[in-house]
């Protein structure tokens, strides 16, 4: 027994794959296998079939970066940009919606690809939401102004935003003078915002996005937003390539009711900047984005252009 003992003791290991299976009785086990790897779930999320989101090691202190990594919802008409879209609005004919503004960051830890940035980013933005009223000598009818500063973390295939805006609507003079039975209302949010969102592939991104305001006047306290965008990742050249976007706004004013965008068209994404242009046809779905009117059911089909930093 001591002999068998010893020789168990010193015999060398033999793969299971040169192993009979048939000459193992049927209860037997493999005792002496090696050790089964670990389960690595940092590189399983950061591993992908794309380059841009393989994990990075070159990250560094960057002023006014180039680049953003949670970058604006491309159907939300409340985002800052520059924009503008000419639609006819169902029962009150043609009017004309203008974003007047754009976003930028300030401060990245992070990498330096302005496509595909990683890390965090402190960002500002601001805008005036214009409306136009082109059968009424292009009278001023509205315009919502807004300024906010977002914190974003962009890691892989994930992206998150922490941050704060103020939004506040106003009514045109003319638009007040040609209507003076109509009562203003004081559209006030002072919002802080938490929103994800993921890439599924590098063109196509899901998000989703809560918040709530913690000063408010005629608005309430939270809303949610979500959808999804599909737009060039990667300088297009003169030729450009397809875009389309679905968002939708849940508002607790409303019930928790909203309003509805659909966009699609054609995008260009710059050789030398990650900014995009985008001109397509536009569907809005609900009540008023001008929150001056904001208990208006509107539903506007037109064209647009529009350009994000």
């Amino acid at each position: 027994m001591a002999l068998v003992a010893a020789a168990t003791a010193h015999a060398q290991y033999v793969p299971p794959s040169t192993i009979d299976q048939n000459m193992l009785p049927p209860d037997a086990a493999i005792v002496d296998a090696p050790p089964q790897e670990y389960f690595d779930l940092d590189a399983w999320l950061s591993a992908s079939e794309f380059g841009p989101l393989t994990l990075r090691d070159d990250w560094s202190w960057q002023l006014l970066p180039d680049g953003i990594i949670y970058r604006a919802y491309l159907a939300n008409p409340k985002e800052s940009r520059l924009g503008t879209q000419i639609f006819n609005s169902h029962g009150d004919g043609a009017l004309w919606d203008s974003t007047l503004g754009g976003r930028m960051g300030l401060i990245r830890f992070g990498t330096t690809d302005p496509s595909w940035p990683q890390g965090w980013q402190f960002d500002v933005e601001g805008s005036a939401q214009v409306r136009l009223d082109p059968d009424e000598n292009l009278d001023l009818r509205s315009v919502d102004y807004r300024v906010g500063a977002p914190l974003t973390y962009g890691f892989g295939r994930h992206r998150l935003k922490f941050g704060y805006y103020h939004l506040c609507s106003h009514m045109g003079d003319e638009f007040l003078i040609a209507n003076p039975s109509f009562t203003h209302v004081n559209f006030v949010r002072d919002v802080l915002s938490l929103g994800y969102a993921y890439f599924v592939t590098e063109n196509l991104r899901v998000f989703s996005e809560v918040g709530w305001a913690f000063r408010t006047d005629v608005s309430k306290e939270w809303e949610f937003q979500f959808g999804l965008d599909y737009s060039p990742a990667r300088p297009t050249g003169p030729a450009g390539a397809p875009f389309f976007a679905v968002f939708g706004h849940l508002r607790e004013e409303l019930s928790y009711s909203g309003n509805f965008v659909l966009q699609a068209g054609w995008a260009w994404r710059g050789d030398r900047s990650s900014h995009l242009l985008r001109t397509g046809l536009h569907y809005y779905n609900g009540l008023s984005d001008q929150y001056s009117f904001f208990r208006n059911f509107e539903q506007q089909i037109g064209v647009g252009l529009w350009y994000d930093y």
